[in-house]
Parts: C-alpha cells; structure tokens; sequence
C-alpha cells in the first residue's frame, strides 16, 4: 500500500474508529434509566440495576469473541453487525415487561454487542499505528467515555421529553446510525512482521495461557477493573452513607467519575508512549492504592470524598486505556483482539465479583478492604513483572519455543 493511501486509510479508520466507541459509551448512561424502569415494572432498583451487571459481563464475554468473529467477517461487516444488534437490543429493551426480558434485552444484548464492537475496533485501530499505541488507544478509549458524558445529556433530554420506550427506540437509533458509520469507514489493518512490534515474538493465545505473565496481567486488570466498577457502582451510595450528604450532592460523584476516567485515559494513554507502560500501570495503582486507602481510613468531607473517588477512577480509565498497548508489547500486535479478549474477561468477572462480596458480606466497606489488598499485590506484581524473554525471576524462557 502506497504511503499516501496507507495514512489516508489509518486515519480514516481512527475516525470511524471514535465516532463507534463514542456510540458503544452510550451504555453508561445506564444509571438515569434505574429509576424509570424499577416505577414501569413495579420491582427494587437493585433488582432492574442488575442489569447494568449483566452488560458489562456480556461484554467482556463478547471482546474475548470478538477475534474470531473478525478472523471470519472481517471488521466492517462485525461492527456493522454489532451496531445493528444494539439498536435492536435497545429496541426490545423498550417493550420488556418483566425483569428476565429487560436482563435478557438490556444486559445480554446490548452488552453481547457493545463487547464485539468494543475491543475488536479498538485493536484494529491500534495495528494501524504501532509507533504510537498508547495515544491512539487514549483517543479511541477516551471517545467510549466522552461517549458517556454526550450521552448522558442526549437521553436527559430524550427522557424529559419523550416517554421512556421512545426514549430507549431513538437512543437505539442513534447509536446504531452511529456505528454503522464509523464501520463504513474503518479497514482491516494489515498483518505485521513480529520486529515491526515490540515484542519479541508474536503469541498466539495459546502460547499466552501457557505463560505466567499473561495471567499476572490478567490479575491486575481483573483488581483495576473490580475497584474501578465497584466504586463506580456505589459512589453516590458511599456519599449517603458515609460523608452524609444529600441526595442532590452526593450526584455530582457521578459527574467527578466521569470527568478524572476520562482524564486518566487521555493523560496516562499518552503518557504510555513516554516511558515504560508497565510503569504507567504501576502508577495508575498508586494513585488507586491513595484513592481506596481514604475512603476506608480518612475522616471524610465532600472534597475528599470526591478526591478520593476521582483517584479511583482516574487509575481505572488509564488502565484500560494503557492495557491493550502493554499486552501487544509482552505478545505482539497481530493476535491482540484475541490475546487482549480473553484479559478483559476480568472488567466483567471484577464487576461481578465486587456486587458478590458486598451482598455476602454487608456492604461496601468488606469489599473495599479487599480491593485494597488486591491493589497492593498487584502494586508488587507490576513492580516485578518482566516480559517473556526478559532476564528477571518471572521471565519464561521456554514459551519461547
């Protein structure tokens, strides 16, 4: 491919590229439809909320599938599917009646189809431009959290002036329009000789599962994902309950989530093309470990509290961000959406598993001593961990073979 063609068609696809993953965002503005939905089917929030907990299972699910679906169609036609299925996904969610039906439509649809679009574009995206991973995955990752925010004042005003089933048909509408053509413009990135990455060998998944290290990542993004969500999850509950604050005030935590994730993708992203990424992680776990050790430790006010959850959020959206470009430079770009697909698995495990520990062990305050713990083993992992080849106490010289 000429010189010319080749930047045209990479940036091309980073544009199609943005536009879906700022559509894929949209899911979380899930929050706002809580309440709407919990008075339409006369059940408990916590009850309609577990849908937001299936999605992002099923999306984690779908990103470690997604490889193999683009192995056979190729990303255009995956991501013009992916589009499709969440406008339809949103469409039923209009017409459910009953909680099986909105799980069903709302968490396992849309999720199944957000994951497919998700990872699988993303990782395309940053095959294009392998001299700058870490940037490129700030602006797709940083357009699926602007995505959140354009959203959230999209469907307030869908929601203030339409009735809830229209509301779920035109942001349907709206962002299956907006996938399909993002993946109207986006190309397969071409197959890369394994010196042209990083790292020293391109792995397929099944040299990855065989290695030590691509499990000690697992176990870092799984505790990035389990605190970033969990507090996420909980942060206007924890204002209530802990800091005392009013209905009305503790809300705003949602706008400080939303404002330091989307910082922490775009700073600790391009900050990931700086220096080395596995100390961009070690970081972002820092400033978690300050962010979790306050909420726990520290006498709270409303501006530490919001400190502490804009730290915890902060640390969660550079880590996604930073990830796919670290596990290409420990396995190598060309089985990334495979590779990486089977890592993310830990945003929808972590999400599960922190709503698991609170409901068994009564309430936040159990689950965030144990994020805590985990943050600090992580903090060690990263500290040591060495790529596959590397000499250090953790390097693997037999997955070489």
């Amino acid at each position: 491919m000429k010189t010319q063609n080749y930047n045209h068609t990479r940036w091309l696809t980073l544009f199609g590229t943005i536009v879906t993953q700022f559509a894929l965002g949209s899911v979380y503005t899930w929050s706002l439809f809580n309440g709407p939905l919990a008075d339409k089917l006369h059940q408990p929030i916590s009850q309609v909320a577990f849908s937001f907990g299936l999605l992002s299972l099923a999306l984690a699910v779908a990103s470690s599938v997604a490889g193999k679906f683009q192995d056979r169609f190729g990303v255009r036609r995956v991501t013009l599917g992916a589009g499709v299925l969440l406008g339809v996904g949103f469409c039923l969610t209009a017409y459910s009646g009953s909680l099986i039906m909105l799980w069903v439509c709302a968490g396992l649809l849309v999720g199944f189809a957000d994951g497919i679009g998700y990872l699988m574009t993303l990782s395309n995206c940053v095959k294009w431009f392998p001299e700058r991973k870490g940037a490129i995955s700030a602006c797709a990752i940083g357009a699926y959290g602007l995505g959140s925010l354009g959203f959230k004042y999209i469907n307030s005003q869908l929601l203030a002036h339409y009735s809830l089933e229209t509301t779920f048909k035109l942001w349907g509408l709206i962002a299956m329009l907006m996938v399909i053509a993002g993946g109207m413009l986006m190309k397969e990135a071409p197959v890369r000789a394994a010196k042209q990455t990083l790292a020293s060998h391109d792995f397929s998944l099944a040299q990855c599962v065989r290695n030590p290290q691509y499990w000690l990542l697992a176990t870092m993004f799984l505790t990035a994902c389990m605190s970033g969500l969990y507090v996420i999850g909980v942060a206007k509950d924890i204002g209530e309950s802990l800091v005392h604050l009013t209905p009305a005030v503790a809300a705003n935590a949602v706008t400080i989530i939303a404002v330091a994730n989307l910082a922490g993708r775009l700073v600790l992203g391009v900050l990931s093309d700086r220096m080395s990424r596995i100390r961009v992680i070690s970081l972002a776990q820092v400033v978690s470990l300050i962010g979790m050790t306050s909420l726990l430790f520290a006498h709270l006010n409303p501006v530490l509290f919001f400190m502490s959850l804009a730290c915890v959020a902060f640390s969660f959206g550079g880590t996604i961000t930073v990830y796919p470009s670290l596990v290409s430079d420990f396995f190598g770009l060309n089985n990334l959406t495979k590779n990486y697909g089977v890592i993310y698995l830990g945003f929808g495990i972590g999400s599960i598993i922190g709503s698991i520990v609170a409901s068994l062990f009564g309430g936040f305050i159990v689950t965030f001593q144990l994020i805590l713990v985990l943050l600090a083993i992580s903090l060690v992992i990263s500290l040591t961990l060495r790529q596959p080849g590397e000499k250090g106490h953790l390097a693997l010289q037999s997955a070489m073979k």
